[in-house]
């Protein structure tokens, strides 16, 4: 079997398997459900998150979400950064280079639109996502948001 995963975007012929998507059972607590992914997005304005469907062949395996010039202070701009919002890959196709693929994603297009920096929030815990995170070269900047630790990755 080949690896050749492609982002598509979510549309009404693909929201069902969108939203079908599950993580583990013990990973629940660090990542939202694609539902509630794609209401925030719903929700934002325009060009605000960027969702995704991850395929590979006529598989889904997972869902990604950016968030892209976000004010990040919520005081009318002073700092503004882009980032990956979301991450779910379903529990039965972890661990074979799709998350990996989904940041690198991310990064390729943060880095087309010229930005410098790739931001990342996680829980902290046995189960949840770090050492995925600080493998692929985020490094935590000391700051929390919403009570997950921030990461960044830099783009240049």
């Amino acid at each position: 079997m080949t690896f050749a995963p492609r982002l598509e975007e979510v549309t009404p012929g693909n929201f069902e398997t969108a939203t079908a998507i599950r993580v583990h059972p013990d990973q629940e607590f660090a990542v939202s459900p694609v539902v509630q992914s794609l209401a925030e997005a719903y929700v934002h304005p325009q060009g605000v998150a960027w969702p995704r469907l991850i395929v590979d062949g006529d598989r889904t395996v997972g869902f990604l979400m950016a968030f892209l010039d976000i004010d990040w202070r919520a005081d009318g701009g002073t700092l503004r950064r882009s980032g990956l919002w979301r991450l779910n890959i379903a529990a039965d196709a972890q661990g074979r280079g799709y998350g990996r693929f989904a940041v690198e994603s991310v990064a390729a297009e943060l880095r087309r639109r010229g930005t410098k920096e790739l931001y990342v929030t996680w829980h902290e815990g046995e189960k949840g996502p770090a050492e995925f995170y600080l493998r692929l070269g985020f490094r935590r900047t000391g700051e929390v948001s919403g009570g997950e630790t921030v990461g960044v990755l830099d783009l240049a």
